[in-house]
């Protein structure tokens, strides 16, 4: 099936799969599952420290440059709206690019958002032209807020970073689904393809992986069937499922089957 197109912010990508670098066995299996994976974009953290001289991410360029495949970067490791401003701006310069995906933490034990100032760092950088993808909760209230403040899209989680435990709170996300107009990327907590598919089926726009992926025992196997997996919920999202039955219905047709009366 052909597959459709995901818009974020006017631009459009021909994949609903996100996928991260860090992680990996080595870059050569990562340089592997990007290929097989195909996916819209691919996350990078800045490293303050001569980000664009190091041999490793002069490697970690080269590699993007060949599969072609556009960088978001982001801002992993900050703990203040100022900390998240700043790196933004430097990875805009070194990454050469207006996208970032907001990571502003508040809690270093389950590494949750910080949904008190989230939306004030968001601000800020979209006041400076920012393309912003922000990573948060599944709040209701908050991801409205991001949106009002001129979010096009959202990133809420499925549950904590890295824990593979698939959407812990599937009510809330799916009644997020339901009110939020925007594009919805679910980014952390997805462990199995299974759970990509899922939500993808509740109609959310594309799902962004790191560690299930890369702590895989085949990351490169674990790429293809993450992604296979997106495009059957978005699929079987678009088809429309069917309305579930309280009884067992009948599915094979009745008429013209022969009776058998007995002796």
């Amino acid at each position: 099936m052909t597959r459709d197109t995901l818009t974020l912010y006017g631009e459009t990508f021909q994949s609903r799969l996100l996928l991260g670098t860090s992680r990996y066995p080595s870059p050569a299996v990562l340089e592997a599952a990007v290929a097989i994976a195909r996916p819209a974009m691919v996350t990078a953290s800045l490293r303050r420290q001569s980000a664009t001289g190091a041999e490793a991410g002069q490697a970690f360029w080269q590699m993007l440059k060949r599969l072609g495949v556009p960088v978001l970067p982001n801002t992993a490791g900050c703990h203040s709206v100022q900390e998240a401003v700043t790196t933004a701006q430097m990875a805009r310069e070194v990454f050469e690019t207006d996208w970032i995906k907001l990571e502003l933490i508040g809690d270093d034990y389950t590494l949750q958002p910080d949904t008190l100032n989230l939306v004030d760092a968001a601000s800020q950088l979209i006041k400076d032209g920012f393309k912003v993808l922000p990573y948060c909760t599944e709040d209701l209230v908050l991801c409205r807020r991001l949106v009002d403040i001129g979010c096009q899209a959202v990133m809420p989680w499925a549950a904590p970073i890295g824990t593979g435990k698939g959407a812990i709170n599937p009510y809330a996300m799916r009644t997020l689904r339901e009110r939020i107009e925007v594009p919805l990327i679910v980014d952390a907590g997805l462990g199995l393809p299974s759970h990509a598919c899922e939500v993808m089926e509740w109609g959310y726009d594309a799902v962004l992986l790191n560690t299930a992926v890369a702590l895989s025992q085949d990351p490169v196997k674990m790429a293809g069937a993450f992604a296979s997996a997106v495009q059957a919920g978005r699929d079987a999202f678009i088809a429309g499922a069917m309305a579930e039955q309280q009884a067992a219905q009948p599915s094979t047709p009745v008429l013209g089957t022969p009776f058998w009366h007995g002796a």
